[in-house]
This record gives structure tokens, C-alpha cells and sequence, in this order.
């Protein structure tokens, strides 16, 4: 089996539409690292990701019958780019079906390489079921993302290219993975040539198929996915692939948003290219690496998987950067309501740049302060909060709280005396034109609404924050109306960052 991925991705056909991407030293990020860092960067790929590599090798060989009844395939991005581009070059047929919370600049770029796009359903799932159909129905050739065979390989071109680029041995690859399609043949080629190297998968810690498949020996169905790292939100790896990530991966890291965004901009400073939250994934679990295991001096590599980023997305990236990068530290610090607090607490604070401060009075004896400081490491917060917490002011560290984060920065305004019984739930829907009219007429009515915020982050799902007024005896009732919204919830009631500034 390993000779024929092996053969398959020494003759695979990619260069029609492919480039020999260059892997490139990251100058700062080495220093900073103490770590000979490269990029692998697939993001400068003429549709901005490596998906073009499988979608184009798998395409090219099809059968002229299989050609002339066309393909199909669903995406919400990247591959849909590399299905269109390859099925234009080929002069073949192809119809993608994307879910209809696609973003426009993605859609129109697949409808500029002649392709027939199907808009259809909320999310991958959906999408999938449809191309499923249509395929069956006009017997075309359907281009899965990553479970097949000869897009493993074309994937795998990628390991070949570095062999090449870098004889010597890699210390370790940083490979993102979603449907497990890239790692798998990056893994399978490297291992086999380069035994010593260390290949290592990066998941979103809500989007972790492959981690968690592998812990429990079979490929499992996650419930829900992570929406800020679209392009690897996978409820289900593939089959082939969970054989080869077993099989060849040495180890798989997890990181969150803020470890992501962090990633972001440390490609930008590098090479002043932003590449989409899956593209840094690689960066991110580097990162993560060399601070859990304090190595020095070694060469490791990231794949730069991909370029798609909206404009839009940008200003949530930059708002959860410092955070990953642990210069940022979110308190909720409890002050004295009177004259002068306010100077006694920013005296506490000294020289540190204070990055934001939210407050607004509450009670006549205390006041809750939201505030954000610049810091230089995790270390740093710590004994900022040990000095606020030994001149009587009982501080709460934020930086972990999702919804302090999301959610209540923005908000901080105080109690509401009027409210009774008010429960706060955490909501997900999908963004697309009337989606947040359409929550709200399916969540409003019975109960009232007592608290709402939402902010666009030009995602493919909405954040929405509700609070709403439910007397002690309708609790079982409401949780069971929440079931059938069908919408992803979480009941944040209890979470520290409400109780403090809004309850």
C-alpha cells in the first residue's frame, strides 16, 4: 500500500496548475523561537491554498466518459477554487455545491472559473448531501476533499517538493489538518525518506476529528465544529486518512483561537502575507512545540496551507492576537465606589499600557472594571493580579473566560434592576442574508428577551448572546424549546464575567 502512494505521488500530475512552492526561512519568528523556523508556503498557489494539488490530480485522470459527464463536488472554499480551476484547464464540466453561508468572495471566485454553483443548506453536511444527490442523478464523477486516494497524492507533492528544496534530515513538520487529506500524504512521503523527521498534525481544539479518532482507535463523528477555522472543520476524517495519520503522524497538538490569531500575525510580520486561520495552524502548533518542550536550535517546518481570508475577519483577528501571544491580560477588578478609586487603581496598574477599560456604576459600595493591560508573558498577569489582589482589590483573571471575550467586553454596562429570573445562554446560527431575523422569530415569543448582543465577525456562523426571563417552573420546558431550535447553545448563567457585570 505505502509503494503505490509512494508511486502515485512520484507521477502525480499537479504542475498544470500548480507551483513548486517555496519554503522560506522566517527570520523573526527564529529569533524570537531560537529555532531555525521555515514556511511552506501553499498560500502563494494561484487560487491562495494547495487544494488545486489533489483536486487537479484526481480530475486529470479520469476516463474521456468519466470527462464528458463532468464532476461535482461540495465546499465551502477551497477546494470548490481547486475542483473549478482543475475542471477549467481540463475543459471538463464542474458543478460545486456550497453551502449558502459561503462568502461571497469565495463564490464568485468559483463562478469566475466557469463553474456551475449550486447554493445549498447551512453548512458542509448539508451541501454534501445535495452534491451526493446530484451526482447519483446525472452519474458525474464526485471529487471528494480529502478521501481519495490520488488526492492524497497530489497533496503529497508537497513532501516531494521539500526533500528537494532541504536534503538534509527536518527536526519536525507542522501539518494542519482537517479531513486529514494534506497530512496524510505529507506524513506517508516524509517518513518514508526522511524516517527522523518528526510529523506532527495541528487541530483547532473545537474542530479536533483526527486527535480525537486516534485516542479512541476508530474514526469518530464530532457533535459540533469550531467556526473560526473554517477551512478545517471536519466532523468526520476520512478513512484512508485515519489509516495513514495512524500509521505515519507521530503526534497531533491542539490550539484555540487566540494561539491561531496569534499565528496570523506572526506570518504577517514575517513575510506581510495574512494567510486564513486553517493556513496558520501550522505556525500555531510550532509554536506551541517549542514552548511545551523548550527545544533550541532545531529546523522546523510549517505548511502555510492557505490564503482565503475576508477583509472583514481582520478585526477579530486582531482583537484575540496579543491574547494568543500572552501580551494581552483580561481582568475583571473589583474597586471601592468613590472618589479617587479610580487613580488608586490605575497607580496599582504603574507603567503598564492599559489596551482597554470598560466600567460603569453599579452599586453605591463597589465597582466592576473591566480591563484589558499590555503584559509581556502569562508570568506577568499573575503577579499583576497577586499586587491588585494585595492592595484589596479582588481581581478575576478573563483570558480563558470565551465569553468575556466574545461577548462582554463589548457590553459592560451594568445590572438592570427590572430583569427577574434571567437565564444567559450562548447561541451559533448560520450567517446568511435574514439569519438573525430568523433567529430571533424562532427564539423570541413564549419567554422574553432580556439581554441580546451579537457582533458580525464575517463568519460563516453568527454569535449571538441572549439573555432571557424564565420563571423556575418553565426551566425544563425552555431547555427542552432550545433543543428544537436546532441551534448550538451553551448555557453560560453561572460564567464569572456575567455575574460581575450584567446580572
Amino acid at each position: 500500500m505505502c509503494d503505490l502512494y509512494l508511486e502515485a505521488i512520484e507521477q502525480a500530475r499537479v504542475y498544470d496548475v500548480a507551483i513548486e512552492s517555496p519554503l522560506e526561512l522566517a527570520p523573526k519568528l527564529s529569533a524570537r523561537l531560537h529555532n531555525e523556523v521555515l514556511f511552506k508556503r501553499e498560500d502563494l498557489q494561484q487560487v491562495f491554498s494547495f487544494k488545486l494539488r489533489g483536486a487537479y490530480n484526481k480530475i486529470a485522470q479520469l476516463t474521456d466518459e468519466e470527462r464528458q459527464r463532468g464532476v461535482i463536488c461540495a465546499s465551502a472554499g477551497n477546494h470548490a477554487q481547486g475542483v473549478a480551476l482543475a475542471s477549467h484547464r481540463l475543459g471538463i464540466t464542474a458543478t460545486i455545491v456550497m453551502p449558502v453561508t459561503t462568502p461571497e468572495l469565495k463564490v464568485n471566485a468559483v463562478r469566475r472559473m466557469g463553474a456551475n454553483v449550486v447554493l445549498f443548506g447551512d453548512n458542509y453536511s448539508d451541501a454534501s448531501v445535495e452534491a451526493d444527490r446530484l451526482c447519483r442523478e446525472h452519474q458525474m464523477t464526485f471529487v471528494h476533499p480529502y478521501d481519495d486516494p490520488l488526492v492524497i497524492a497530489g497533496q503529497g507533492t508537497i513532501a516531494e517538493e521539500m526533500m528537494r528544496q532541504y536534503p538534509g534530515d527536518l527536526d519536525a513538520v507542522f501539518v494542519p489538518i482537517g479531513g486529514g487529506g494534506l497530512i496524510a500524504g505529507i506524513a506517508l512521503y516524509l517518513k518514508t525518506h526522511s524516517p527522523n523527521t518528526r510529523i506532527i498534525g495541528v487541530e483547532p481544539v473545537d474542530s479536533a476529528a483526527m486527535h480525537d479518532s486516534i485516542r479512541a482507535g476508530e474514526r469518530v463523528t464530532l457533535p459540533q465544529v469550531g467556526i473560526f477555522a473554517d477551512g478545517v472543520a471536519v466532523k468526520k476524517v476520512g478513512e484512508y486518512t485515519f489509516d495513514l495519520v495512524r500509521r505515519y503522524v507521530d503526534d497531533i497538538l491542539l490550539v484555540d483561537t487566540d494561539e491561531i490569531c496569534a499565528a496570523i500575525k506572526d506570518i504577517y510580520e514575517d513575510n506581510r502575507s495574512i494567510v486564513e486561520p486553517a493556513g496558520a495552524l501550522g505556525v500555531a502548533g510550532l509554536k506551541k512545540y517549542v514552548r511545551q518542550t523548550g527545544v533550541r536550535g532545531q529546523l522546523l517546518a510549517a505548511i502555510n496551507s492557505g490564503a482565503n481570508m475576508n477583509f472583514d475577519r481582520l478585526r477579530h483577528v486582531a482583537e484575540r492576537t496579543e491574547m494568543g501571544e500572552g501580551r494581552e491580560a483580561l481582568f475583571a477588578v473589583t474597586i471601592p465606589e468613590r472618589p479617587g478609586s479610580f487613580l488608586e487603581f490605575c497607580r496599582i496598574i504603574g507603567n503598564h499600557n492599559i489596551t482597554e477599560f470598560n466600567y460603569r456604576m453599579s452599586s453605591r459600595s463597589e465597582a466592576h472594571v473591566f480591563a484589558g493591560i499590555s503584559i509581556a508573558n502569562a508570568a506577568e498577569a499573575e503577579k499583576l493580579q497577586q499586587t491588585m489582589e494585595a492592595a484589596g482589590l479582588p481581581t478575576l483573571n478573563l483570558l480563558d473566560n470565551e465569553l468575556a471575550k466574545l461577548h462582554i467586553r463589548h457590553m459592560v454596562g451594568g445590572r438592570c434592576p427590572l430583569v427577574e429570573n434571567e437565564l444567559l445562554y450562548r447561541f451559533e446560527f448560520p450567517e446568511r442574508p435574514g439569519a438573525l431575523l430568523e433567529f430571533l422569530s424562532r427564539a423570541g415569543g413564549r419567554w422574553n428577551i432580556s439581554l441580546f448582543h451579537y457582533r458580525n465577525h464575517a463568519a460563516a456562523f453568527g454569535r449571538v448572546l441572549a439573555g432571557v426571563e424564565v420563571p423556575p417552573g418553565d426551566r425544563e420546558a425552555f431547555e427542552q424549546y432550545l433543543d428544537g431550535l436546532g441551534y448550538p447553545y451553551v448555557n453560560e448563567s453561572e460564567n464569572p464575567a456575567y455575574t460581575l457585570f450584567l446580572k
